[in-house]
Parts: C-alpha cells; structure tokens; sequence
C-alpha cells in the first residue's frame, strides 16, 4: 500500500457526553466543528497552522491529538507519516467539556484513511480512537454523528449504537472561561456510589434514551436529574446547579453539564426556546461571578467525513 501525496481535509463535530444521568454511555454530535487539512510536503520541516479556538494551544508535539490520530491511522494501514503541513480550523473550545480532543483523533484517522486509500472500518475506527482517547462515548459521536449510546464489553472494546437526532431540537450552551481537565473532574468521582443513587441513574439514563429515540422531549427533563457525578464535579464548579436551574426555567427541556465540564448543555423545543434559554444562563452565571459565553446550536446527524482530497 502506498501514501497517496494529495492533499486531504476533513472535518470531525464536537459532542456532549452524558447529557446528565447516562454517565459515561450517552453522547450528541453537535454542529461545531474542528476541520484539518493536511498537505504532504516533499522536504523541510512539519509545519502547524491553528485558526479559532486553541490557536494559542495546540503545538506540533506529542499532545496534539490529531497527529496521535493520524500516526495511529497509517500505523494500522502499514504506512509511515510523511512530512506534512497542517491547517486547523476549530470550533471547538478545548477543555470545555465538548469533545475537542475525541474531534481530534477521529479526525486524524479520517485523514489517515483518505492518505492510506484504504478504509479503516467504523469498528476499528472505534476501537483505535477510545484507546487513544479513553472516552469512548466522546468518540462515538464525533465518529458517527447524532445521538449514541455506548458500552464496553468484557474484553473492553467499546459498541456504540447510533440514532438520528430530532429534527427540531436546538442546544444552547453555556461556555465559561474556567477550564476543567477531564482528569482532574474524573478524580472527583468516589470510587463507589449507594446502589439506590445508581438504580436512580439507570431510570433516569433511560428516559433520555426515549426522548431521544422515540420523539419524546418531555422526558428530557430526567437530563437535570443526576446523582453519579454531577454533585462530586459540582463541588469544583459551584455555580452548575444554578445554571441548570435556570436553564429548566428559561424553558429548556433538559440541562447538564457537557462532559466534564465546564460547559453546561441545556436542550430546547427550537431556536427561539434556545435564545431564551442562552440569555438566561448568562445571567444566571453573572449573577454567580462566572464569566463566559452563550451559544446556540444544534445537535448533528454527520460524523467525521472526508471534505476533499486531490491526487
């Protein structure tokens, strides 16, 4: 098999995980987007060029999930990186709790499909991608699109089942300007939970699963209902129980935080629910000194694609 020497983009969607009580098994693709594009240089050096969020933290080095990505792409296929200059365009905002990373890497094996001519396989894709980045709900979504539901099996590889999202639904977000690393959130967790807070998740978990498959957004409001790991992460970020708060009575169908945070999600009837909902959450965090940004948009049916590529 040899390296194609075209030039390839493509593009991966952020996505948020749990979306409150399905802890680590639920996720939805959102339409914010990292796209790369990737030349294959004949001689010089590696060359970097960040536009949007990260431009002043993402480096050629060994963190950059999307070489990790790649390297691992070609790996797989028998190939060698060459030299390359990479264009990034992102949308995502980094250690909010949205997916950037798992964007990233899935990315980078897109591109490592379109460089190798080969495919990869979505089972594969999955695989490689979770070990990688360890959060394979995360990973799902930027893979698939839409809304999955995710879960190891006994040898720990991770099955994802897939589901268009509703047609109608809209996300408002809020985004604050604190960071929180996903390890250190995670390190916040108790290693064991009451079995009662558990059977609680494991209803509350499924009712998103029916609002969300079965076109049923009343149930949404089990999204604000979580006893597994909000209330440990809520202790490094105080003003998440405000924020949902006020996302549900802006209107919202259902909040959480994204992810590990520091976002919080909160999922709406339409466009004009989500205006509110966004106007409301900031407010809620100036009120609490959080500082921030509002957005609005929506969930994705598209995964990682291929935009272009050249011969």
């Amino acid at each position: 098999m040899n390296l194609q020497r075209g030039q390839v983009t493509v593009e991966a969607p952020a996505s948020s995980a749990n979306l409150g009580p399905g802890f680590d098994a639920l996720a939805l693709a959102l339409d914010l987007h990292l796209q790369v594009t990737v030349t294959p240089l004949d001689s010089g050096s590696e060359q970097l060029v960040v536009e949007g969020e990260g431009a002043d933290e993402i480096g050629m080095d060994a963190g950059n999930r999307f070489l990790i990505g790649l390297e691992r792409g070609l790996q797989a296929a028998g190939l060698e990186p060459p030299v390359m200059r990479i264009e990034m365009r992102n949308e995502i905002p980094l250690a909010r709790g949205l997916g950037s990373s798992a964007a990233a890497v899935v990315a980078g094996l897109r591109a490592a499909e379109a460089m190798a001519g080969t495919e990869l396989g979505l089972d594969r894709l999955l695989a490689i991608a979770t070990e990688v980045d360890g959060h394979p709900d995360n990973v799902a979504a930027a893979l698939l699109g839409g809304f999955v539901i995710v879960a190891r099996d006994d040898a720990r590889i991770p099955r994802a089942a897939h589901f268009e999202p509703p047609d109608d639904l809209v996300a408002a977000l809020f985004i604050p300007a604190l960071a929180l690393r996903t390890a250190e959130m995670r390190a916040a967790l108790p290693a064991q939970v009451a079995h009662a807070d558990a059977a609680h998740n494991i209803g509350r978990a499924a009712l998103v699963v029916a609002a969300l498959t079965a076109n049923r957004p009343e149930l949404l409001a089990a999204m604000a209902d979580d006893r597994l790991h909000e209330p440990y992460r809520a202790e490094h970020f105080a003003a998440l129980p405000d924020l949902v708060a006020a996302a549900m009575r802006a209107g919202a169908l259902g909040a959480s935080l994204s992810g590990a945070g520091s976002s919080v999600i909160a999922l709406c009837s339409d466009a004009a629910a989500a205006a509110r909902v966004a106007a409301a959450l900031e407010t809620a965090a100036a009120s609490a000194g959080v500082e921030g940004r509002a957005s609005v948009v929506r969930p994705t049916a598209a995964g990682a694609r291929l935009v272009s590529a050249t011969s």
